[in-house]
């Protein structure tokens, strides 16, 4: 218990006290108290698109990732150890590429006259492209979920032994079958944990967003920094109004999570 002091300490001054102080001044209307802040939110169109398209993004981002990082991690056990090493380490760089240097880079590919859109449009493989749309956007928040999803996932696979595949196969299981009754069920759970973290990741994610469309595109952290800082109008009480508008969206997805790993576990009992 001694030993676990230090990091209690830290959790309670870093996690618990922050968000006890968002809650509580996400209450704070004028000089009383009340639901007033959240009334606002969900009594305007313009706050409710931020968090429409907060969820979108993060929804389809998430998806896109998983399934690709599922497709990769499994690819992965195929390989040499080698080409696996790189690929994990590649994985691990650029799970932390992200912000500023991955706007930058992305408005250079795919930006209106990047290099990429140029060169699709020539081909013929496209018409038009708007990386500052949504669209755009969730195929930037899909880049950086896809190296998150393979280092959540890779060791997931562990979980399945090969001589699964040998036995369901001299039963006349096929592919499809041993995937539906042993190998999805097994990795159900780190698929459903997965998914969940890749979702926060994407909620959560400001600086890449703002620095690709300035702050223009109406998602819940860029409301809640423009409150903060000050850019329009300074309102730190509805910006913490929104923050836990924000933890109620992850608490909802947590909680939907541990329901569905409890259905997943009875099940395949």
């Amino acid at each position: 218990m001694l030993c676990l002091l230090p990091f209690a300490l830290f959790f309670l001054a870093f996690q618990i006290a922050p968000l006890v102080w968002v809650a509580v001044h996400s209450l704070s209307v004028g000089d009383g108290w009340g639901l007033g802040n959240f009334e606002k939110i969900f009594s305007s169109k313009f706050y409710l698109q931020a968090i429409k398209h907060s969820l979108q993004i993060a929804f389809w981002s998430s998806l896109f990732g998983i399934v690709i990082a599922i497709l990769g991690s499994y690819s992965l056990r195929q390989v040499d150890s080698k080409l696996r090493d790189f690929v994990i380490a590649f994985s691990n760089m650029t799970s932390n590429f992200a912000g500023v240097p991955l706007a930058f880079a992305f408005i250079i590919l795919l930006g209106f006259n990047g290099a990429l859109t140029i060169l699709l449009k020539q081909i013929g493989v496209i018409e038009d492209f708007n990386l500052y749309s949504k669209t755009g956007l969730i195929v930037l928040y899909t880049y950086f979920q896809i190296p998150l999803g393979v280092l959540l996932l890779y060791p997931a696979f562990d979980a399945l032994r090969e001589d699964w595949r040998e036995s369901a196969a001299l039963l006349g299981a096929g592919t499809w079958d041993y995937w539906r009754h042993i190998g999805l069920p097994v990795l159900t759970p780190a698929l459903l944990g997965t998914f969940v973290i890749l979702l926060a990741n994407a909620l959560g994610a400001y600086a890449t967003v703002y620095y690709l469309t300035t702050g223009n595109f109406n998602v819940l952290p860029i409301r809640i920094a423009a409150m903060v800082s000050g850019d329009i109008s300074l309102n730190p009480d509805m910006a913490s109004a929104l923050a836990m508008v924000l933890v109620g969206l992850m608490a909802v997805i947590t909680v939907a999570h541990q329901l569905l790993l409890k259905r997943s576990y009875h099940v395949t009992r």
